[in-house]
């Protein structure tokens, strides 16, 4: 079947599932398949369950005409995406980075639909099913679109640039995040860059981090730019303080004072993203302060929670070097004496992991903490003073055991090792 063809069917019944556990009458239901799982043995009892159609790539033993046949269906989802994406004449931003980009995605969308029917990725949907997904969302009547982009590995931005065809774009950072898949430092500022790259050749403006000089030099060579961060010319803002929540104060309109619900100095650059992208496309002043002060962190991102005695800095959505570091050195600057840190482990660091988990632990050591707990094994392979657990039921455990109260408590590692389970 052509894709324009199949593209009449999605817009008959525009709403896609890959799940059968997720399925809703009239979805269209795409069988895709992994090392671990196949779709295609779903097709049948996908429709029997109200799906309008199935798209499968394999035999189904099934000759109902609701079965489309094609020749592999990750491709085709991207490629219906891809046709979908040509549909618009509007804005699509795309977004990566090492760390805040689903931060940064959730604040710009929040500035923009203050203002334009905004449509976005849903949670953290940024790879190369969820992109797909994202646009094959975005409605008739978008006037904006937001798109973020994950990637482990080189080539990945760039694939995902051919489908979602963005017009415009922002790095958030660059920093030691999947150096494993990146195959180290450089790696990683290289297919950040290939958002940038896409941009550069197809006439794209970028939104450019000016406090960060990797994404500053990945943009030298792009025609159309704006600058955002205390460092550009002119200054987006200044950090105002961030104890226990940020406050930050824009350069335009002047002295504007931005009091948000976020965590952590380190989120003060993703704020004068919002505003800049705002500012950019003639959000109002007023809406742009309240659509940043209005929206509270979730999905255990900069959160702040209160239980029981205990204050809680829950950031346990992810970890690597630099985002550690960071919300150490902020957590370390707060009030407060009784401070109880849990981290996790940094995970697809590759051959840099031991080098890291180290510099962590020395970083560490500079603190008067009242306790710190370290869970997994890349900190058990480091020697060090501190509580060592193998996993976050662990560390749970010891919480629940030693009635923890009147603490101040980080919590923070890599999403694999589900750190929020400590205070559960």
């Amino acid at each position: 079947m052509e894709i324009k063809d199949l593209y009449e069917i999605y817009l008959r019944h525009p709403s896609i599932t890959t799940d059968t556990r997720k399925l809703q009458k009239g979805d269209l239901y795409f069988a895709l398949k992994g090392p671990n799982f196949n779709g295609n043995k779903f097709a049948v009892q996908a429709l029997k369950d109200g799906a309008a159609f199935a798209i499968v790539d394999e035999e189904t033993g099934s000759d109902d005409n609701r079965i489309i046949r094609v020749d592999d269906v990750l491709t085709t989802l991207q490629e219906l995406a891809s046709y979908h994406r040509d549909q618009f004449k509007i804005p699509f931003i795309a977004i990566t980075g090492s760390n805040g980009k689903t931060t940064t995605k959730e604040l710009i969308h929040a500035v923009l639909s203050s203002h334009f029917i905004t449509y976005t990725t849903t949670g953290n949907l940024n790879n190369h099913i969820g992109i797909p997904l994202t646009i094959l969302k975005v409605k008739s009547d978008a006037q904006i679109a937001v798109i973020e982009m994950g990637a482990n590995h080189l080539g990945e931005i760039s694939g995902y640039c051919r489908y979602a065809k963005p017009n415009y774009g922002l790095i958030t950072n660059i920093g030691k995040a999947h150096l494993e898949g990146f195959g180290g430092a450089e790696g990683v500022k290289k297919g950040k860059g290939e958002l940038f790259k896409y941009l550069e050749n197809n006439g794209g403006h970028a939104f450019v981090n000016a406090d960060d000089p990797n994404v500053f030099d990945l943009s030298r060579a792009l025609q159309q730019k704006t600058f955002y961060g205390k460092n550009a010319e002119p200054s987006t803002g200044k950090l105002v303080s961030s104890d226990p929540f940020l406050n930050v104060k824009l350069s335009t309109p002047p002295g504007t004072i931005i009091k948000t619900h976020l965590v952590g100095g380190y989120n003060a650059p993703n704020i004068f993203a919002a505003a800049a992208v705002g500012h950019y496309f003639g959000v109002p002043d007023e809406k742009i302060k309240a659509a940043i002060e209005e929206y509270n962190p979730t999905n255990s991102r900069s959160q702040m929670i209160q239980k029981n005695t205990n204050t809680i800095i829950l950031d346990a959505y992810n970890a690597n070097p630099g985002s550690m570091k960071a919300a150490v050195e902020n957590f370390a600057a707060m009030k407060g004496e009784n401070k109880i840190l849990f981290l996790g482990d940094m995970k697809e660091l590759g051959q840099d992991s031991e080098r890291e988990h180290a510099a962590l632990v020395e970083l560490l050591k500079h603190y008067p903490w009242k306790q710190v707990i370290l869970t997994g094994p890349e900190f058990a392979r480091i020697k060090h003073p501190f509580l060592q657990f193998q996993n976050s039921t662990e560390a749970r455990d010891w919480y629940r055991n030693n009635k923890v109260s009147n603490s101040l408590i980080l919590v923070k590692g890599s999403r694999s090792m589900a750190m929020e389970k400590v205070i559960e």
